[in-house]
């Protein structure tokens, strides 16, 4: 069962005609450079003397000899550094990766005695002259990095070395297996291709690190590479030639904002893709027996018998098993509200017809259609353009291997790896970290592929469903893997979790719109948001992370029903399921987790947009509510954003937002203000009736909407009949107001006071 995964290793190393950078050790860290050199290698070269100096509009030209740099701004705070030892410059990523950037900066330059300096409005680049050197500054003349030594290369190898501050810390190379949502300070990781899925591979890397001094360097390159992040900082890549670009910002956001309009912002999935996903082989399968294609429609029966959410399926995945009647196939998922996907193992040539025959998910493995590492890029773009090409949805992709720029086209998805508690241990770093290199889809298979268990099954899916994208394999294991293959308890536990993602899906949906704009994906390491927190940054927080701003998740990854050092950082956080209240910063050890608990917790000041009471998106109609779970502290807002869920026209402006807005003084009354849905869609509800969760601990005197007080009701059954009013349940999770509305039109805005006296 296993050799064909190696064979596509085998086959795909080959292809590339690549390996991993070589391991090697670790310089020692010192404080403060000047540090000492690291050795050099016998055919080492540092850059000399500057000799030459010339400008050319936003681009500088620098001489060292026979050795040319070249200097380009490309916005304000954007400078491109290239270095061609032999005096040739070359290309090799050319227009795959960068975007278009617009018109260039205004530049101006200086000579200083010692130095050239070449500046924007936002950022100066210093050259050094003897020997050449670089270092960049912001405006107000703070520094973001200085090289400590000349930029080194050999006949396949290129090195900058940096000062590392004395606080300073890293992140990003992409998806860094079992790491990443923490600081790579004293560290060293590898960047390439190395077909280790498990701890310690690095799938779907990027050239690409960010550093807490407020600035990103993307290497533009096919080539592998390592960061060293000791002191000093040792960034190398496999080749011949220096190109590098450099972004600055005021945060890791402003970074990774900015990184990601060099290269792409990150595309926006359907609505489908945001739901959990199954894969398997129907045609030919030796694991299952003779199958056919239309024998998925059977599994498909068995989510919906089981009220299990499936939004896709990939009907095909495995070497050999190909597929037959895409259209009945299709049509028999669309009964069932789920959509088709197909495995890319023949290529794309055929990809045209299969999504006129209804595909609209494409798994990419050996589908390249390049050289190197852009064999995956290629592969992410052409799929992504041939769903977009043959029909009105979006284009979306999972891909096992990729490069910067995968991001604008498809799901990063780990590999091949094996269900254990060591394997929920080590992924759990991995996809929040991956978000610090502008991915913003990352994942891995619900308990792997191969191995797993009832309870690491159940332990693996409650996280995951806090991940925008997800999938259970089958077809590899022993046994099928559907959610509920192992019975009860199991069963009920991945419908809770499945479920949970479902109506969860506006608040999702809400950051992966917000994700197209800012680079920043959905799931994020804690030191994102609380940057000034150093235990943010360090192993007291590798092991939980953040879904948006406000959950905070802290999977169970052994086989125990108690989970210690869960790090809340500053602020106050609620139990999703208790309504117990921490004020951080804190460590919790003990928390009570029984297999149908995930360790959960929401940060005071949310405001959750969720669609109550779904197994599908498809399920909502024009008159279903839309429900807010509300956690007032001070003044906070969100804003939900809505659009078709599956067209390209949200990208010509078909989309509707609204905003609502919490005011909860430390006495006196809650006030929640619904502004109006702004925009216009196919499909946009016009009207729609409201549902409120406040989390406030105490009893209202009243609910008030837009100056009439609703009926209060004295029970839950009350309640639920009821086509407006309130209700206070003291035993649910410490106190919590339920208030609903009759039907409201959209166009609209109202205020709901929860009166104290």
């Amino acid at each position: 069962m296993r050799t064909p995964r190696r064979l596509r290793a085998m086959a795909l190393t080959a292809l590339l005609g690549l390996t991993a950078a070589l391991a090697g050790p670790q310089g020692a860290a010192r404080a403060e450079p000047p540090g000492p050199a690291a050795p050099a290698a016998p055919d080492e070269r540092t850059v000399g003397d500057l000799t030459g100096f010339s400008t050319a509009g936003a681009v500088f030209h620098l001489r060292a000899g026979e050795t040319r740099a070249r200097v380009t701004f490309v916005a304000a705070d954007t400078v491109r550094v290239e270095l061609a030892p032999d005096g040739t410059f070359t290309d090799p990523a050319g227009k795959d990766i960068v975007q278009p950037q617009g018109p260039p900066p205004a530049t101006r330059w200086r000579e200083r005695a010692d130095r050239y300096e070449m500046s924007t409005p936002d950022l100066t680049l210093r050259a050094y002259k003897s020997p050449l050197r670089f270092a960049l500054h912001r405006a107000d003349g703070s520094r973001l990095w200085a090289e400590t030594k000349g930029l080194t290369w050999t006949k396949d190898r290129t090195t900058q070395t940096l000062a590392r501050g004395g606080d300073e810390q890293f992140y990003g190379a992409g998806m860094q297996n079992g790491r990443g949502n923490t600081s790579h300070r004293g560290k060293t990781v590898e960047v390439g291709v190395d077909y280790n899925w498990n701890d310690g591979g690095h799938p779907n890397s990027v050239p690409f690190y960010l550093s807490s001094a407020g600035y990103g360097v993307y290497r533009n390159t096919y080539a592998p590479g390592r960061y060293a992040f000791d002191d000093p900082v040792r960034a190398s890549a496999q080749e011949r030639r220096f190109d590098a670009y450099y972004v600055a910002g005021r945060s890791a956001k402003e970074v990774i904002g900015r990184y990601t309009k060099l290269t792409g912002k990150p595309f926006l999935p359907p609505l489908y893709g945001l739901e959990i996903g199954d894969s398997d082989c129907y045609l030919h399968n030796k694991n299952r027996g003779e199958r056919r294609t239309l024998d998925a429609l059977k599994v498909a029966d068995g989510y919906t018998a089981n009220d299990l959410p499936l939004g896709w399926m990939l009907v095909n995945d495995g070497y050999g098993c190909g597929y037959e009647n895409l259209s009945e196939v299709n049509k028999g998922l669309g009964e069932r509200k789920m959509k088709m996907g197909l495995w890319t193992e023949d290529g794309l040539a055929k990809l045209g017809e299969q999504v006129k025959a209804g595909q609209r998910v494409a798994k990419l493995d050996v589908a390249w259609v390049g050289e190197g590492y852009k064999f995956a890029l290629d592969g992410c773009k052409d799929a992504y353009k041939g769903i977009e090409d043959n029909s009105d949805a979006r284009g979306f992709t999972w891909a096992p291997e990729s490069w910067s720029g995968a991001q604008r086209c498809g799901v990063q998805w780990s590999g091949d790896q094996k269900g254990s508690w060591e394997y929920i241990r080590w992924q759990i770093p991995t996809y929040a970290g991956a978000t610090m290199s502008g991915l913003a889809y990352t994942t891995g298979d619900v308990d792997g592929i191969f191995g797993g268990s009832p309870q690491t099954y159940v332990r693996d899916l409650q996280w995951k469903a806090f991940l925008p994208a997800v999938m259970t394999m089958d077809g590899w294991a022993p046994s099928d893997k559907q959610p509920w293959r192992y019975g009860e308890p199991y069963t009920s536990i991945n419908r809770k979790y499945l479920k949970l993602k479902e109506s969860l899906l506006p608040y999702m949906y809400s950051y992966a719109a917000q994700a197209t704009r800012t680079g920043v994906g959905p799931v994020r390491p804690l030191a994102l948001e609380y940057p000034d927190d150093p235990k943010a940054a360090s192993d007291a927080a590798k092991y939980e992370f953040l879904t948006g701003e406000y959950f905070l998740v802290a999977p169970v990854y052994e086989d125990k029903e108690v989970r210690d050092g869960i790090y809340l950082p500053k602020g106050k956080w609620t139990d999703y399921w208790t309504g117990r209240t921490y004020q951080g910063p804190t460590t919790v050890d003990g928390y009570r987790a029984p297999l149908d608990t995930l360790p959960l917790f929401v940060k005071a000041g949310a405001n959750i947009p969720m669609w109550p009471g779904i197994r599908s998106y498809e399920d909502r109609t024009a008159d279903s509510p839309v429900a807010w779970d509300v956690y007032p502290q001070g003044t906070s807002s969100f804003t939900v954003y809505e659009d078709d869920g599956v067209t390209r026209a949200h990208r010509s402006g078909a989309y509707a937002e609204q905003k609502l807005t919490v005011r909860a003084p430390e006495s006196g009354d809650v006030t929640l203000s619904l502004g109006a849905l702004k925009g216009d869609f196919r499909g946009k509800q016009t009207s729609r009736p409201y549902r409120f969760t406040v989390h406030t601990g105490a009893a209202p005197a009243a609910a008030v909407l837009d100056g009439r007080e609703l009926p209060r009701l004295d029970t839950k059954d009350a309640f639920e009949k009821a086509d407006q009013g309130w209700w206070y349940d003291p035993a649910d999770r410490g106190g919590v107001v339920q208030v609903k509305t009759a039907s409201r039109t959209t166009d609209r805005a109202f205020t709901l006071t929860l009166r104290a006296e």
